[in-house]
């Protein structure tokens, strides 16, 4: 396996919206060249800024026709600029469950755009909650990637994401940090906790994405004021030195998607 890793401009990716095509293409078609990476296929991971998504519970029976009606009703976008898709991830007697999205054309166009000006042909793209979620053994919990910037929070629920949350925050504060990181978590809980069936308990664990753990203090001050445990997210095998830790589990998430 080959692997590298190298920054964007200034200015062409803005909080995880690709604003310059070319300027990435070409970064990335130089990281390729002297990586020595021939292959042209490319599974294309996006930041969640770009889309919106719902995981939507109806009845059993729900046909294809009704599953199209509550989609549309639930996400109400401008069909003009954006796309939307869904995919029904389980269907019991009690209920059927379907994860569905919505993107901003423009926006996904930019990246498959930069992966083309690389020589890449872009065959999939995907948000990086899918991704994420694949590689978390817990199958209930939310990772707290504090590497973006800005800083990401996934809340994941039997395997699915439910909600995406970003926020800007100073990783230097040292102990200062943990007030700085209880908000927008106890926000991300609050608005899954007002939905109906929701499966995240006091129990389920806030995994922490980052080069390195937070202070010992400022993730025993965090689990006490978001009342649920803190824990490092358990680092994959044989991560490449040279790639950052979000980066790299992005990929395997990626790499693990079932194609149709």
């Amino acid at each position: 396996m080959r692997s590298g890793s190298a920054g964007t401009p200034p200015g062409a990716v803005v909080d995880g919206r690709v604003q310059d095509s070319t300027a990435v293409g070409l970064a990335l078609k130089q990281l390729l060249a002297r990586n020595e990476i021939l292959e042209t296929r490319a599974f294309v991971a996006v930041s969640d800024a770009v889309a919106a998504f719902r995981v939507l519970k109806l009845p059993p029976a729900a046909t294809k026709a009704e599953i199209d009606s509550t989609v549309s009703r639930e996400l109400n976008l401008d069909p003009t600029r954006m796309a939307t898709r869904w995919v029904e991830v389980r269907r019991t007697p009690a209920l059927c469950e379907v994860y569905a999205t919505t993107w901003d054309r423009a926006l996904v166009k930019n990246a498959a755009e930069a992966a083309r000006i690389a020589g890449l042909d872009p065959v999939v793209v995907e948000l990086k909650s899918a991704c994420v979620a694949r590689l978390v053994a817990e199958p209930t919990c939310v990772v707290l990637d504090t590497l973006s910037v800005p800083m990401e929070v996934f809340l994941i629920a039997s395997g699915i994401p439910q909600v995406w949350h970003c926020f800007h925050a100073d990783a230097s504060l040292g102990n200062d940090l943990a007030p700085v990181l209880a908000g927008p978590l106890r926000s991300v809980m609050r608005f899954n906790r007002r939905r109906r069936d929701t499966e995240f308990g006091h129990q389920s664990p806030v995994f922490i994405v980052g080069e390195q753990m937070l202070p010992t203090q400022v993730v025993a001050n965090l689990a006490q004021m978001i009342d649920h445990p803190v824990l490092e997210l358990p680092m994959p095998a044989r991560i490449p030195p040279e790639l950052r830790y979000a980066t790299y589990i992005t990929c395997l998430g990626l790499m693990m998607r079932r194609s149709k």
